[in-house]
């Protein structure tokens, strides 16, 4: 019989662990708290054979059903101050820390930067995989150095935000498949903040909250508790309507076809973009091709924000993955755009 280590169970539920509260059990569970549980795992004889899947909090997952193999559950804890040069400060947090929960602690301690990606679900660990960002800001853009685990090696790794080749909610880990076959374990996240902050409210819906607020000259306070406050009002609560949180990337084009779809709608938001490529909003697409608020089975978009996919009770993957598609061909069929899943399907 197999012996397993005291921090690994077997056949656990896996519905708690996913916020989109969908049905499957993991064959193995492995509850990572200290480092060397992971070297332990490399080392059994059968469970370094298993195949392998990282979880932070389970708030950019859909699950397919039951996993063969070893969930490794990323609680490592801790946030330090991890230095300062003439530009910035240098904070840090172990990946299974909350995101939100870090990202107040930063103002705490007078450490802005990351205020707009407050009320962003999901642990410290799981940002640079997707890359997270809101309103204007993402996570690659503050990051210094991602610490990871090689299961393979049973080294300690480290890669800068250059190694990170960080995109629009894309990163090497997610693009080498690592969240997928875990061989790294992203076990800390250290960020580099500037001294000289300034605010970044280049988003309408930010800006108005902000004058709703009577903040012109905002403080980072200010901006993370107006972000909040748009999120807050948006999201539905994950402890009674399970929900994926943004579930469809925001589209890249062409700046050619934004101006078309512009002159043909000229209510659709656009966001111009370094390269030259224009954003659209994902949830205005949606909206206007009929879905927001509209359910298939157990599984809808929600009726506060288009982009948000919600388990209307006892939803599966296939109601999700049945509306995915419903939603993806109508947007399709009324804008010419294909839009892409942001989660992770496992």
């Amino acid at each position: 019989m197999l012996t397993l280590p005291h921090f690994v169970s077997s056949e656990i539920d896996l519905r708690p662990l996913n916020t989109l509260a969908l049905p499957g059990r993991a064959e193995f569970f492995a509850h990572i708290t200290k480092m060397e549980q992971m070297d332990a795992i490399r080392k059994h004889p059968e469970l370094a054979e298993q195949r392998r899947f990282i979880l932070g909090g389970g708030s950019n997952l859909v699950l397919s059903g039951d996993f063969p193999g070893l969930i490794l559950y990323m609680r490592l804890m801790g946030r330090e101050c991890s230095g300062e040069s003439a530009a910035h400060y240098y904070v840090s947090a172990a990946a299974g820390e909350n995101w939100h929960e870090f990202v107040n602690w930063t103002l705490s301690i007078h450490r802005p930067g990351l205020e707009n990606l407050s009320w962003i679900p999901g642990s410290v660990g799981a940002a640079p995989v997707q890359n997270i960002g809101a309103y204007g800001v993402e996570a690659g853009e503050f990051l210094s150095q991602v610490e990871a685990f090689d299961l393979e090696s049973g080294k300690l790794c480290r890669f800068s935000a250059a190694d990170c080749a960080f995109a629009y909610r894309d990163s090497l880990f997610k693009r080498e498949g690592w969240h997928l076959s875990g061989r790294y374990a992203i076990t800390r996240v250290v960020f580099c903040l500037p001294k000289r902050w300034r605010p970044r409210t280049g988003y309408a819906e930010l800006a108005e909250e902000l004058a709703r607020r009577g903040a012109d000259n905002p403080a980072p306070a200010d901006i993370a508790g107006a972000v909040s406050a748009l999120r807050r009002r948006k999201l539905p609560d994950m402890n009674v309507l399970p929900n994926s949180g943004s579930f469809f990337q925001n589209p890249l084009v062409s700046a050619e076809l934004a101006g078309a779809l512009a002159s043909a709608h000229p209510s659709l938001p656009r966001y111009p973009q370094p390269d030259g490529r224009v954003k659209l909003a994902a949830a205005w697409l949606i909206e206007n091709a009929g879905w927001k608020g509209r359910n298939l089975g157990a599984a809808g978009m929600y009726e506060k924000q288009a982009l948000v996919l919600v388990n209307r009770g006892g939803a599966t993957f296939k109601d999700v993955q049945n509306l995915t598609r419903a939603v993806r061909e109508a947007v399709f069929a009324r804008f010419g755009i294909h839009l892409e899943p942001e989660p992770v399907f496992l």
